[in-house]
């Protein structure tokens, strides 16, 4: 089997459809197919359902766990090489939800190691335990658990989560605001899959309710400008409200037990992290996110 066979099964085992992976990967779908024909030729059993849509069948899944496997260490011993060949610290890649939270820590780990590499990738959390095992990236941090075997795991911080308003509106005086508050309210917010809106939509299907969203922005740092211009409401982690920010919102206690929001870092246990893998995550984890500064000496 060819390296770079495995590679593009793993793209359509993950898209489940050829014609995007054929874009994703650069290469003419009718190429694409023939590689996944001989491939399941070779190992003589379909790793696909073509009835109607193309779906990854459970043999595909046990094959897809395993070369993800093997190429993550393939991937590994390249870099251990690297890193035994005296060439520096090697690099680290991250993947986040949003990497507003970590600009201090990223920023003092590149001043304490210019000479380690950083690749940033950003990350839905469904994607994490896949790109984490396939070894594509080191570390991941997530507002929202990660349920995946062979994964290790560190709570980095806990914060509240606030419900933010134009200044004018008639809530933004209150001390707290309830899920009830909120009902009939236009909310901006995030799309589907990250934290923000997982959290809005648990936190109104609790109470049997339905958020009113007018906004779906790929553009976060925009959600608290719109709200400012009065658009709508939105939630709020208490870190974006302690964070310098262009736009004047009135930040509001939600009266719930669940707007909160935990952050956690991810790693795979029996990974063989670089030297700066293992320095990101000792600045990660030792970090003082009350203060916003690294460790006392």
């Amino acid at each position: 089997m060819e390296l770079n066979a495995l590679r593009q099964f793993l793209v359509v085992a993950r898209l489940e459809h050829l014609s995007r992976a054929a874009d994703e990967l650069r290469i003419a779908q009718p190429s694409l197919s023939r590689t996944i024909a001989r491939l399941e030729g070779e190992l003589g059993v379909p790793l696909f359902d073509r009835s109607g849509r193309l779906r990854l069948n459970d043999t595909g899944r046990l094959f897809r766990d395993h070369v993800e496997r093997a190429l993550g260490e393939l991937e590994a011993g390249r870099r251990a090489v690297t890193e035994a060949a005296g060439r520096g610290l090697g690099a680290v890649r991250l993947a986040s939800e949003t990497f507003l939270t970590l600009t201090g820590p990223l920023s003092a780990f590149k001043r304490s190691h210019p000479e380690a590499e950083i690749g940033l990738h950003w990350s839905p959390p469904e994607d994490m335990a896949r790109r984490l095992r396939a070894q594509e990236i080191d570390l991941c941090v997530a507002s929202q658990p990660i349920n995946a075997e062979g994964l290790e795991a560190v709570r980095l911080f806990e914060e509240e989560v606030g419900a933010a308003f134009p200044h004018d509106h008639p809530l933004a005086g209150r001390a707290s605001v309830t899920i009830a508050d909120l009902a009939d309210q236009p909310f901006i917010t995030a799309r589907h899959g990250h934290w923000l809106r997982s959290l809005l939509d648990r936190l109104f299907a609790a109470h049997g309710l339905t958020p009113k969203i007018v906004c779906e922005s790929d553009e976060h740092s925009a959600i608290a400008d719109l709200i400012s211009a009065g658009l709508g409401i939105g939630l709020v982690p208490a870190f974006a409200r302690r964070s310098a920010t262009r736009a004047p919102l009135a930040w509001i206690p939600v009266d719930d037990p669940g707007a909160r929001r935990t952050v956690t870092l991810y790693w795979t246990a029996d990974g063989h992290p670089s030297a700066a893998a293992r320095l990101m995550r000792t600045t990660l984890t030792d970090w003082n996110w009350i203060t916003g500064e690294p460790p006392s000496p």
